[in-house]
Protein backbone atom coordinates (compact mmCIF):
# COMPACT_ATOMS: atom_id res chain seq x y z
CA UNK A 1 0.00 0.00 0.00
CA UNK A 2 1.22 3.81 -0.71
CA UNK A 3 -1.50 6.12 -0.63
CA UNK A 4 -2.99 6.72 2.50
CA UNK A 5 -6.51 5.20 2.78
CA UNK A 6 -9.67 6.69 4.52
CA UNK A 7 -9.35 4.98 8.23
CA UNK A 8 -11.91 4.77 10.65
CA UNK A 9 -10.38 2.13 12.86
CA UNK A 10 -7.02 1.52 14.66
CA UNK A 11 -5.87 -1.21 15.99
CA UNK A 12 -3.19 -1.47 18.01
CA UNK A 13 -0.48 -3.62 19.31
CA UNK A 14 0.03 -3.59 23.48
CA UNK A 15 3.59 -4.16 24.51
CA UNK A 16 5.79 -1.44 23.15
CA UNK A 17 3.05 0.73 21.53
CA UNK A 18 0.08 1.78 23.91
CA UNK A 19 1.95 0.41 27.27
CA UNK A 20 5.96 0.51 28.61
CA UNK A 21 5.61 -3.14 30.46
CA UNK A 22 9.37 -3.73 29.95
CA UNK A 23 10.01 -3.14 34.01
CA UNK A 24 7.12 -5.80 34.98
CA UNK A 25 8.54 -8.05 32.20
CA UNK A 26 11.68 -7.52 33.40
CA UNK A 27 10.76 -8.49 37.06
CA UNK A 28 8.79 -11.08 36.68
CA UNK A 29 11.30 -12.83 33.81
CA UNK A 30 13.94 -12.55 36.28
CA UNK A 31 11.89 -13.53 39.58
CA UNK A 32 11.57 -16.76 37.19
CA UNK A 33 14.80 -17.10 36.36
CA UNK A 34 15.96 -16.94 40.15
CA UNK A 35 13.03 -19.48 41.45
CA UNK A 36 14.89 -21.79 38.63
CA UNK A 37 18.37 -21.68 39.96
CA UNK A 38 19.50 -19.10 36.53
CA UNK A 39 21.08 -15.84 36.34
CA UNK A 40 19.43 -12.90 35.74
CA UNK A 41 18.96 -11.05 32.14
CA UNK A 42 19.70 -7.30 31.55
CA UNK A 43 16.84 -5.15 30.26
CA UNK A 44 18.72 -4.65 27.18
CA UNK A 45 18.29 -8.71 26.97
CA UNK A 46 14.59 -8.41 27.80
CA UNK A 47 13.97 -5.96 25.48
CA UNK A 48 15.57 -8.16 22.69
CA UNK A 49 13.48 -11.76 23.73
CA UNK A 50 10.00 -9.67 23.60
CA UNK A 51 7.29 -9.97 20.77
CA UNK A 52 6.64 -12.96 19.85
CA UNK A 53 5.07 -14.09 23.00
CA UNK A 54 5.30 -15.08 26.17
CA UNK A 55 6.31 -18.56 25.57
CA UNK A 56 9.42 -16.97 23.23
CA UNK A 57 10.43 -14.77 25.68
CA UNK A 58 10.84 -17.40 28.58
CA UNK A 59 12.68 -19.61 26.23
CA UNK A 60 15.03 -16.98 24.90
CA UNK A 61 15.29 -16.18 28.69
CA UNK A 62 16.61 -19.67 29.93
CA UNK A 63 19.85 -21.02 28.97
CA UNK A 64 19.64 -22.68 25.76
CA UNK A 65 20.31 -26.07 27.03
CA UNK A 66 17.26 -25.99 29.34
CA UNK A 67 14.89 -29.25 29.21
CA UNK A 68 11.58 -28.96 27.94
CA UNK A 69 10.35 -29.72 31.85
CA UNK A 70 12.15 -26.76 32.82
CA UNK A 71 10.45 -24.86 30.20
CA UNK A 72 6.78 -25.86 31.12
CA UNK A 73 8.30 -25.44 34.46
CA UNK A 74 8.79 -21.98 33.92
CA UNK A 75 5.56 -20.66 31.92
CA UNK A 76 3.57 -22.47 34.80
CA UNK A 77 5.26 -20.08 37.29
CA UNK A 78 4.62 -17.05 34.43
CA UNK A 79 1.00 -18.11 34.81
CA UNK A 80 0.65 -18.26 38.38
CA UNK A 81 2.44 -14.83 38.95
CA UNK A 82 1.89 -12.42 36.03
CA UNK A 83 -1.33 -10.91 37.76
CA UNK A 84 1.39 -9.52 40.41
CA UNK A 85 3.17 -7.93 37.99
CA UNK A 86 1.54 -5.03 36.91
CA UNK A 87 2.72 -1.37 39.18
CA UNK A 88 5.73 -0.64 37.19
CA UNK A 89 3.23 -0.38 33.94
CA UNK A 90 2.03 3.09 32.44
CA UNK A 91 0.87 4.32 28.98
CA UNK A 92 3.83 5.74 26.63
CA UNK A 93 3.93 9.79 27.08
CA UNK A 94 0.92 11.30 24.78
CA UNK A 95 -0.98 7.76 24.49
CA UNK A 96 -3.67 8.52 26.70
CA UNK A 97 -4.37 11.76 24.83
CA UNK A 98 -4.59 10.00 21.23
CA UNK A 99 -6.81 7.80 22.52
CA UNK A 100 -9.11 10.55 23.54
CA UNK A 101 -8.69 12.51 20.46
CA UNK A 102 -9.49 9.31 18.63
CA UNK A 103 -12.69 8.35 20.85
CA UNK A 104 -13.73 12.54 20.17
CA UNK A 105 -13.39 11.62 16.39
CA UNK A 106 -15.38 8.35 16.80
CA UNK A 107 -12.67 5.90 16.00
CA UNK A 108 -12.83 2.12 15.85
CA UNK A 109 -10.44 1.04 18.54
CA UNK A 110 -8.81 -1.91 19.37
CA UNK A 111 -5.87 -4.11 20.92
CA UNK A 112 -4.14 -7.05 19.34
CA UNK A 113 -1.61 -8.46 21.03
CA UNK A 114 0.71 -11.27 21.62
CA UNK A 115 0.21 -11.44 25.56
CA UNK A 116 -1.78 -14.30 26.65
CA UNK A 117 -5.56 -13.20 26.42
CA UNK A 118 -5.57 -12.95 30.59
CA UNK A 119 -2.55 -10.89 30.72
CA UNK A 120 -4.35 -8.16 28.11
CA UNK A 121 -7.71 -8.16 29.98
CA UNK A 122 -5.80 -7.69 33.26
CA UNK A 123 -3.42 -4.68 32.07
CA UNK A 124 -5.89 -2.73 30.02
CA UNK A 125 -8.58 -2.92 32.69
CA UNK A 126 -5.64 -1.07 34.76
CA UNK A 127 -3.48 1.05 33.04
CA UNK A 128 -6.47 2.39 30.03
CA UNK A 129 -9.88 1.27 31.25
CA UNK A 130 -12.92 2.32 28.98
CA UNK A 131 -10.81 3.21 26.02
CA UNK A 132 -11.02 -0.12 24.05
CA UNK A 133 -14.14 -3.12 24.23
CA UNK A 134 -12.13 -5.42 21.32
CA UNK A 135 -9.11 -7.00 22.48
CA UNK A 136 -7.44 -10.15 21.66
CA UNK A 137 -4.06 -11.42 23.12
CA UNK A 138 -2.66 -14.93 22.41
CA UNK A 139 -5.44 -17.88 23.05
CA UNK A 140 -6.95 -21.34 21.39
CA UNK A 141 -8.58 -18.95 18.75
CA UNK A 142 -6.10 -16.03 18.36
CA UNK A 143 -2.73 -17.38 17.34
CA UNK A 144 0.58 -15.14 17.60
CA UNK A 145 0.72 -12.19 15.06
CA UNK A 146 2.39 -12.29 12.33
CA UNK A 147 -0.83 -14.61 11.61
CA UNK A 148 -3.32 -11.84 10.64
CA UNK A 149 -6.60 -13.36 12.75
CA UNK A 150 -6.30 -11.19 15.83
CA UNK A 151 -6.59 -8.28 13.38
CA UNK A 152 -8.92 -9.91 10.92
CA UNK A 153 -11.55 -10.60 14.00
CA UNK A 154 -10.79 -7.52 15.31
CA UNK A 155 -11.95 -5.86 12.58
CA UNK A 156 -15.35 -8.01 12.43
CA UNK A 157 -16.30 -6.91 15.76
CA UNK A 158 -15.74 -3.40 14.39
CA UNK A 159 -17.46 -3.87 11.62
CA UNK A 160 -14.67 -1.60 9.14
CA UNK A 161 -12.91 -3.37 6.46
CA UNK A 162 -9.20 -3.74 5.86
CA UNK A 163 -9.49 -0.45 3.48
CA UNK A 164 -10.20 1.29 6.36
CA UNK A 165 -8.14 -0.13 9.17
CA UNK A 166 -4.49 0.72 10.18
CA UNK A 167 -2.82 -1.34 12.63
CA UNK A 168 -0.26 0.29 14.67
CA UNK A 169 2.83 -1.82 16.25
CA UNK A 170 6.42 -1.00 17.17
CA UNK A 171 7.68 -4.14 15.74
CA UNK A 172 8.37 -5.91 12.54
CA UNK A 173 6.42 -8.78 13.31
CA UNK A 174 3.28 -6.18 13.33
CA UNK A 175 3.99 -4.99 10.39
CA UNK A 176 3.96 -8.51 8.98
CA UNK A 177 0.59 -9.06 10.46
CA UNK A 178 -0.76 -5.92 9.31
CA UNK A 179 0.29 -6.96 5.72
CA UNK A 180 -1.39 -10.73 6.48
CA UNK A 181 -4.87 -8.81 7.19
CA UNK A 182 -3.82 -6.63 4.08
CA UNK A 183 -4.13 -3.13 6.42
CA UNK A 184 -2.47 0.09 6.28
CA UNK A 185 0.38 -0.79 8.70
CA UNK A 186 2.05 1.74 11.07
CA UNK A 187 5.13 1.30 13.12
CA UNK A 188 5.44 3.74 16.30
CA UNK A 189 9.38 4.46 17.13
CA UNK A 190 8.96 5.23 20.40
CA UNK A 191 8.64 1.48 21.80
CA UNK A 192 10.92 -1.47 21.86
CA UNK A 193 12.43 -1.62 18.30
CA UNK A 194 14.89 0.48 15.85
CA UNK A 195 13.87 2.35 12.68
CA UNK A 196 16.39 -0.26 11.07
CA UNK A 197 15.01 -3.04 12.48
CA UNK A 198 12.05 -3.14 10.02
CA UNK A 199 14.03 -2.72 6.57
CA UNK A 200 16.34 -5.60 8.47
CA UNK A 201 13.22 -8.27 8.79
CA UNK A 202 11.95 -6.85 5.40
CA UNK A 203 9.07 -5.42 7.03
CA UNK A 204 8.72 -1.26 5.80
CA UNK A 205 5.53 0.17 7.00
CA UNK A 206 3.26 2.32 4.86
CA UNK A 207 4.08 4.59 7.94
CA UNK A 208 6.06 5.67 10.84
CA UNK A 209 5.22 7.83 13.71
CA UNK A 210 7.62 9.04 16.46
CA UNK A 211 4.75 10.62 18.70
CA UNK A 212 1.43 9.76 19.56
CA UNK A 213 -0.13 12.75 18.33
CA UNK A 214 0.54 12.26 14.87
CA UNK A 215 -1.73 9.20 14.31
CA UNK A 216 -4.68 11.85 14.71
CA UNK A 217 -3.44 13.09 11.35
CA UNK A 218 -5.23 9.15 9.95
CA UNK A 219 -8.54 10.10 11.00
CA UNK A 220 -10.71 12.64 9.73
CA UNK A 221 -12.08 15.18 12.61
Amino acid sequence: MTSRPELDTLVFDLDGTLLDTIPDLMALTNMILEELGYPQRTQEEILSFVGSGVRRLIYLALPADASEETREEAMTLWNQHFHEYYHQTKPFPGVVPLLDGLKERGVGLGVVSNKLQAGVDQIMSICLPEYVTVMYGESPLIPRKPDPTGIQQAMRMLKTAPANTAYVGDSPGDIKAARNAGVFAVAVLWGYHAKEDFANEGAEPDLYVEHPEELLELVTP
